[in-house]
């Protein structure tokens, strides 16, 4: 059976809380076997907790700051997020969503790139990868991550939507790249860069529910759409979707630390 990993899901957001269980299913029954829930702050770290311990194994947190939510209380909101990771630091395999946002609000720039920076320095600290966000950002937040170059720093530069050049910089830091729904859109800058990089530097995601992929653009995104995202992917490289699979499944379990124990919690 082909196996996929959906390295980003926002499953415990409100949008699943009608068929939360059935989206979970459809995902298992579509081959995507892990699932991996970046955190946003504070407020969603129950709800998180919550759908982990409902499907473990399937179902594997992260915990981070967003930087969308760094407001006034960004001291506050790092401070829960901090205290949680060093209590229950097995329960999660990396520091993530975290990164910079410039497209929503600006006003909080700054503190956004001190939480950031923070955020790296645990996740160098905790060996865990660091999974970053950046919208409208994409220059700055290589610029904060560049100062970890060499030093055992590795992740995911999220939802990626920058250029080549962008692409090997991140790829020099020692980050993949996570591909999402955005690469079967047409016209989309992404399937140049997907068809530059060697296959071993890409992770396959949804983002969901955000971002879903043709034929389902403009709908609720979900897990079990990843074999689109694998299936253009195939395209652009002109290999078969079970050699995407097999070659970003196992680069997702390496970097998550699974590939030998398969599960952090």
């Amino acid at each position: 059976m082909t196996v996929f990993a959906d390295t980003h899901t926002h499953l415990y957001l409100n949008s699943f809380d009608e068929d939360r269980e059935e989206v979970v299913m459809r995902a298992v029954d579509a081959g995507v076997q892990y699932l991996f829930l970046p955190n946003i702050d504070s407020s969603s770290i129950a709800d998180l907790g919550s759908l982990i311990a409902h499907h473990p194994g399937t179902c594997i947190g992260m915990i981070g700051l967003h930087p969308t939510s760094v407001k006034a209380d960004y001291r506050e909101q790092m401070g829960v997020i901090e205290m949680e990771l060093r209590k229950n630091t097995r329960n999660y395999c990396a520091i993530g969503e975290i990164g910079i946002d410039l497209y929503w609000d600006k006003s909080f720039a700054m503190e956004q790139e001190d939480v950031f920076v923070r955020q790296l320095e645990l996740a160098l600290e905790l060996r865990l990868p660091a999974i970053i966000h950046t919208r409208n950002s994409m220059d700055i937040a290589l610029t904060l991550v560049e100062p970890f170059r060499g030093k055992g720093l590795t992740g995911i530069f999220h939802c990626f939507s920058g250029n080549i050049r962008q692409a090997d910089r991140a790829i020099e830091f020692g980050f993949k790249l996570g591909i999402g729904g955005v690469v079967t859109f047409k016209n989309s800058g992404l399937q140049q860069v997907v068809q530059a990089v060697d296959l071993q530097h890409l992770l396959l995601e949804t983002d969901a529910p955000y971002l879903a992929p043709v034929p389902f653009r403009g709908q609720r995104n979900e897990p079990a759409y990843i074999p689109y995202i694998a299936e253009k992917v195939a395209e652009l490289k002109k290999i078969t979707v079970a050699e995407v699979a097999e070659v970003t499944t196992e680069s997702t379990l390496k970097m998550f630390g699974l590939d030998e124990q398969k599960r952090v919690v």
